[in-house]
């Protein structure tokens, strides 16, 4: 009998180094972050064939509006063009799209275009790929503490509560989280559920990434311990 290799059921990526890879082809950083659509796609691909069932990508997080207003102008009509105009697309390959992050803080076109997405995709089975928006890790948990106080007034909040009013708290926690272009920093995500989480980072900047990085990423996840704070 195969033994199948053992891939993190959740995967989160926090995708850097668009800026750096079109400055390295004298591009303007828009281009940079059109070409990391593309490898979105080309992982999204491949985790589905891997077997990993979630992955969560930072798209744009709370401290992102600190960017010059044309960048974020920018990324905001590719939000709504590429989740809204690419449907058909996700249909076709299984995907099913989810969002976290404080998502009132958005543009409403942006709203819209997620509602819609989320909503036309949610029959979808092959694989979840949740895009996190206007996401930070504190801001997240801030909000989780303030909804539970909000509808359990007087009640003493525990780890289990804290979970269950997180933003996709039917979502399994993330197993790894991985960065691109070789910096080692979680900034700001996804941390409660990166309290075991496997960690991992990797120098090629995201437009470049492709079917081989997953395939490493799974490789090197079947390879670790995860001890959760016990012993093997």
């Amino acid at each position: 009998m195969e033994i199948q290799p053992i891939v993190p059921v959740h995967l989160g990526i926090i995708m850097d180094g668009n800026g750096r890879w079109a400055q390295k082809r004298s591009l303007p950083r828009t281009a940079g972050h059109l070409e990391g659509l593309k490898a979105v796609k080309r992982v999204i691909r491949e985790a589905s064939e891997q077997g990993i069932g979630f992955v969560t990508f930072y798209a744009f997080s709370t401290e992102n509006w600190k960017r010059s207003k044309q960048e974020v102008s920018y990324l905001m009509h590719l939000f709504v063009s590429k989740l809204h105009g690419e449907i058909g697309y996700y249909n076709s390959h299984g995907i099913r799209i989810l969002a976290r992050g404080n998502l009132s803080g958005l543009p409403s076109e942006v709203q819209q275009a997620v509602d819609v997405t989320v909503k036309e995709t949610s029959n979808n089975t092959t694989i979840t790929a949740i895009i996190a928006l206007n996401y930070g890790g504190r801001d997240e948990i801030c909000r989780a503490v303030n909804h539970f106080m909000a509808t359990h007034p007087g009640e003493t909040i525990t780890e289990d509560a804290l979970a269950s009013n997180l933003d996709l708290p039917h979502i399994p926690p993330v197993d790894m989280i991985v960065r691109s272009a070789n910096e080692k920093r979680l900034s700001n995500f996804l941390l409660w559920d990166s309290a075991y989480a496997e960690l991992a980072f990797y120098e090629k900047l995201w437009p470049d990434w492709d079917a081989e990085d997953i395939r490493r990423i799974c490789r090197d996840y079947g390879k670790r311990v995860r001890k959760f704070g016990g012993v093997e």
